[in-house]
C-alpha cells in the first residue's frame, strides 16, 4: 500500500499480488478535512483467482465505467451515471474505520458495487465485539471487530437472500490507540468470490468465532 499526500488530497494505491499471477490493484484519490470526500477510484482485477478480468472506474461526478472480458473472449463495456451520496467510500473504507470512534456505530456508508452497470448500495457498519491477537510472538493486543453488511435495497434486497445472491459480510479488525491500525480483514474481494483473510505476516489470531460463515 502506497499513499501520497498533497495538502488535503490523498492518493492511495493498494495492490495484492497472488502466487498464481493474479493482481488486485486499486488507486483511489480522496480529500480529507472535516470530512472525507471521494474524487476518483480505479480498480482492476485480473488473473485466475478472479471470475473474469474487470476494470472499474468512478469519478466524483458519478460517471462510472465497468470493463470486463467475458468467457467467450468478448470485451464488454458498461457505462452509467450515478448520483453519489457524500459518504461514498470506494477505496478508502478502511481509512474511514480508522477515524471513527466505536461509539459512533452503527452507521451507514455509500458504496458503488461494480456488478453490471454499477449499483449504488449501502454498507451497514456495526461492531460485533473485540478479539485478542498477537502482532508478534509474546505481544498481546485487542482489536475492535467491525462488520460491513452490504444492503442492496429495493426488490433486489428482498430477493437476493432467497436466491443465495446476498453479498457476504466483510469483517475488519481495527487496533485502537493514538495511532490506530487495520490489522485484519476477512471477506470476498469480488462479488460471489471466495472469502479470504488478509493479515500481517507473523501475526496470530484465535479462531474467528465472531465471523458468520
Amino acid at each position: 500500500m502506497l499513499q501520497t499526500i498533497r495538502g488535503h488530497r490523498i492518493t492511495s494505491r493498494l495492490t495484492y499480488h497472488f502466487k498464481d499471477g493474479s493482481v488486485d490493484d486499486e488507486t483511489t484519490v480522496f480529500t480529507q478535512g472535516t470530512v472525507f470526500h471521494l474524487l476518483s477510484d480505479h480498480h482492476t482485477q485480473q488473473g485466475p483467482f478472479f471470475s473474469k478480468p474487470t476494470h472499474f472506474s468512478l469519478d466524483e461526478a458519478g460517471n462510472l465505467s465497468v470493463r470486463t472480458l467475458e468467457k467467450d473472449g468478448k470485451k464488454k463495456v458498461e457505462t452509467s451515471h450515478l448520483d453519489l451520496p457524500q459518504d461514498t467510500c470506494n477505496g478508502f473504507t478502511g481509512t474511514v474505520l480508522l477515524n471513527v470512534a466505536p461509539s459512533m456505530a452503527p452507521f451507514k456508508l455509500g458504496f458503488v458495487a461494480s456488478s453490471g452497470k454499477g449499483r449504488l448500495i449501502n454498507l451497514s457498519v456495526d461492531i460485533v465485539g473485540q478479539q485478542p491477537f498477537s502482532p508478534i510472538l509474546g505481544v498481546h493486543r485487542r482489536a475492535t471487530v467491525f462488520r460491513l453488511h452490504p444492503e442492496l435495497g429495493g426488490i433486489a434486497g428482498v430477493v437476493a437472500p432467497v436466491i443465495g445472491k446476498q453479498p457476504k459480510d466483510i469483517y475488519v479488525w481495527i487496533l485502537e490507540g493514538e495511532v490506530p491500525g487495520l490489522v485484519r480483514e476477512i471477506g470476498p474481494l469480488e462479488q460471489d468470490g471466495p472469502v479470504v483473510s488478509i493479515e500481517p505476516a507473523g501475526a496470530s489470531y484465535p479462531p474467528a468465532e465472531l465471523v458468520k460463515k
